[in-house]
């Protein structure tokens, strides 16, 4: 069975290990769409599983990009990660 891109999203995602990040645009160019980066930013925004570590998805700037948490919770827990 082939997953959808939503479930590759995710699946990605899922394995980025900790004190590591990807840009939106990394994961959607590994998903198998590369212009799909904003499809992605709103996958996560939707996405509460605990799980999946949307906070490890930033920017292809460096910049942090957003949270479905809020801003103050993803550079939480990426400084936890050591990543900021």
């Amino acid at each position: 069975m082939e997953l959808n891109f939503k479930q590759k999203v995710l699946l990605i995602i899922a394995k980025i290990p900790k004190g590591k990040t990807l840009s939106y645009k990394e994961v959607a160019e590994r998903a198998g769409v590369p212009k799909a980066y904003r499809a992605v930013g709103n996958i996560l925004n939707k996405n509460y599983n605990p799980k999946i570590p949307c906070h490890r998805v930033i920017h292809s700037n460096g910049g942090i990009g957003g949270y479905n948490r809020g801003i103050k919770q993803k550079k939480r827990l990426l400084k936890k990660e050591n990543y900021l």
